[in-house]
């Protein structure tokens, strides 16, 4: 196969305002009554919600099988659980008891549920050691059979449902290069270079049950997908797995299953005309005419590009970025109708998250854009019916979190009910707000107010104000429980806002551009400008007013306590950036940095100390809590333990640094995030209420 042709930028496509806001008007789902609440929330109910996702429609349309996730009890950690639901009214089935994390389901033509899980029961062999393994299992919950036994376990799997073959990777550690010798004598040891992980390709036949491999190990596979002939396996792959990643080196390659020949798809120009090298590769799709292949190219600071490989016979292969209706926000789960040339996705716009649809995608363009799955929802991931006769979506909204629903005709009536306890929880009073922030801009954000609260009536309350990650995020419009303050505050007496600032996601592409070169400044005017409108429309007290986030929304943190500290009295700064030279030279997607500060330290070394909250630390007077993973790659724990050594040492601001020990970027334990956030709520009590909880001060 010769290299892609030539590549060429789509045409617009049809804006989708008026199918989005008909959508919404067209959503059937009631909000739940408010009779019978009388739980108020408290932290361990965090724990008590489950999710469903990765939904896999059967074949036939009679079934969708997805996985339930949520925690295990104190002490434990994740959890997830493979279900399956009879369409289009139930009954909902358990299949797994004994197997842990089980993922991916996919389906067979005869019928198997096929997905990945670990068997933990502490057997030397596998599948019994703990490894990951593939297993498949009836819809009935009977005859539940490991598929492989690979020593080491194994990585991704596509399933050729038709043909009854399942194609797997496996990975091998291999060290070489001039030092091979000290490699491998000291294997124990971590290095920068000359040691990878690289993987392997293998086919089982399911009918024989022979194996055999199909691509050695001299890659590392990110991802990969079968086409639906399939005659090519698609693979999102690196040269090699570094210590430092995500910086744009990936490609995508075809693999022919027959020969076991390898082709590539982009060439070597491909990411010429990207907004920046530091893209990547998200997840690939084939068209069912297998003559087409979509994905997605995610950035710091830049919109979500959709792509399309499309096979020309002798032409080779044509690269095309789709253009996104309206300039709504990619976020992923690419589907492909399973007839002609329909490809849907999750497309965000102003907090809301629907399944759309790019109808007659071929030659690079799109005809006009559906909403699937519309609605004042936010959809978290979905799979189509055959024949394009609907959706399954799992989706959250103002009263439900977590659970299926089937979207046909506009309509959408929920499959599972697996949140029922909600149904007593006093929830907040979740609205859209909006203000001028910087640029005159309008911004929007998401303000919670305790059950029953009017600050007209009722007066101004404490504000906590709580910041997103990313910053190529966004907060979402939906009920949210969670360690970073939503629900959580409103049921503890606070008013709490969470700004869309500069930057976020699902706001059009120049105010998520607009970020780029101005961290630490546009979005701190926003953020600030959000706290005044608060104070002016009477929801919020002046001198009651905190701020808290985790990620980027610790970094901003930082930058709203040495930017504007008047107004706030008390602060929790969760795993921020404090320096970012510190955090290009340390982190693991140093990308993010060089993408935000248009280039290297020693280029633009002004840029670097303008976006660091460091070179202000001394106007801080707010007390600070401090929280952060011991052992994170995204943003090492030198960024908090420099921010509580300046603030206890040397300014004397009363602060708490909490480390979380082994913990990555996000905590992953039940009690360190029970932890989290008991000590948020007390740290607000103090500096914010007066309160304390008792002990030694």
């Amino acid at each position: 196969m010769p290299f892609p042709c030539r590549h060429r930028r789509t045409a617009a496509l049809t804006a989708l305002v008026v199918l989005l806001l008909a959508a919404a008007a067209a959503a059937t789902v009631a909000p739940a009554a408010e009779t019978g609440r009388t739980h108020v929330i408290v932290p361990e109910d965090y724990f008590v919600l489950r999710y469903a996702g990765s939904p896999a429609v059967s074949p036939d349309g009679k079934h969708v099988a997805w996985v339930l996730s949520g925690w295990e009890g104190p002490g434990g950690g994740r959890m997830s659980q493979l279900w399956v639901t009879a369409l289009p009214d139930g009954p909902s089935r358990r299949l797994t008891f004994d197997l842990s994390h089980p993922a991916h389901p996919a389906w067979s033509g005869d019928g198997w549920i096929y997905f990945t899980a670990r068997d933990d029961r502490g057997d030397d062999a596998p599948p019994h050691d703990g490894s990951t393994q593939v297993w498949r299992i009836r819809p009935d919950g009977t005859r539940l059979t490991p598929v492989t036994r690979h020593d080491g376990g194994v990585g991704r799997f596509a399933l050729d449902r038709d043909r009854g073959l399942l194609y797997y990777t496996t990975t091998e550690t291999v060290r070489d290069g001039d030092f091979a010798d000290l490699l491998k004598k000291w294997r124990d040891l971590e290095y920068g270079t000359g040691v990878d992980k690289f993987d392997a390709v293998r086919v089982l036949d399911l009918a024989r049950w022979t194996d055999r491999e199909l691509l050695p190990a001299d890659r590392v596979i990110r991802g990969m997908v079968l086409s639906p002939a399939g005659d090519r396996l698609a693979l999102h792959v690196t040269p090699h797995r570094p210590l430092i990643w995500n910086e744009g080196w990936s490609r995508i390659e075809a693999l022919d299953t027959a020969t076991g020949a390898v082709t590539p798809v982009t060439d070597d120009h491909w990411r010429d005309g990207h907004p920046s090298p530091h893209g990547w590769i998200t997840e690939m799709a084939w068209a069912p005419d297998g003559r087409a292949l979509a994905w997605g190219v995610s950035f710091d600071g830049y919109p979500t590009e959709l792509w399309l490989a499309e096979w020309n016979g002798d032409d080779g292969v044509t690269l095309s970025e789709l253009e996104r209706p309206d300039e709504v926000t990619v976020n992923g789960n690419l589907r492909w109708l399973d007839r002609g040339r329909t490809l849907c996705f999750l497309g965000e716009r102003e907090a809301h998250v629907r399944v759309l649809a790019l109808r007659d995608v071929r030659g690079g363009r799109a005809g006009r854009s559906d909403v699937l799955a519309g609605g004042d929802i936010v959809a978290t991931s979905f799979d189509p019916l055959p024949g394009g006769k609907g959706v399954v979506v799992a989706r959250d909204d103002h009263t439900r979190v977590g659970e299926l629903y089937l979207s046909r005709k506009g309509r959408q009536r929920r499959l599972t009910d697996i949140n029922a306890v909600m149904e007593s929880w006093i929830l907040p009073r979740i609205q859209l707000v909006e203000w001028t922030g910087a640029d005159g801009d309008r911004v929007q954000g998401i303000l919670e107010l305790p059950a029953g609260h009017d600050p007209a009536a009722d007066g101004p309350l404490p504000l906590i104000v709580e910041l997103h990650g990313g910053p190529t995020s966004s907060t979402k419009d939906r009920f949210r429980l969670w360690i970073y303050g939503r629900a959580l505050m409103p049921a503890n007496g606070y008013a709490l806002l969470s700004p869309n600032y500069h930057g976020s996601e699902g706001y059009g592409d120049v105010f998520l551009t607009k970020l780029i070169g101005r961290e630490n400044e546009i979005e701190v005017t926003d953020i600030a400008t959000g706290v005044r409108a608060m104070i002016e429309r009477g929801v919020a007290d002046p001198d009651r007013i905190g701020v808290m986030g985790w990620s980027n929304g610790g970094f901003l943190t930082n930058a709203m306590i040495t930017s504007h500290p008047e107004l706030f009295r008390a602060a929790s700064s969760g795993a921020g950036v404090l320096d970012q030279v510190i955090q290009w030279g340390t982190e693991d997607t140093p990308g993010h940095v060089i993408n935000f500060m248009q280039g290297l330290p020693w280029e633009v070394p002004d840029a670097y100390r303008k976006a660091s909250p460091l070179y202000k630390l001394d106007k801080v007077t707010v007390p600070t809590l401090i929280h952060v993973g011991g052992a994170d790659p995204r943003v090492p724990n030198a960024h908090s333990r420099a921010l509580f050594r300046g603030l206890h040492h040397y300014l004397h601001v009363p602060v708490q640094l909490v480390v979380y020990p082994g913990e990555p970027h996000g905590l992953t334990k039940y009690d360190n995030r029970l932890a989290k956030m008991e000590w948020d709520l007390a740290w607000f009590r103090k500096y914010l209420l007066g309160e304390t909880d008792g002990g030694d001060e």
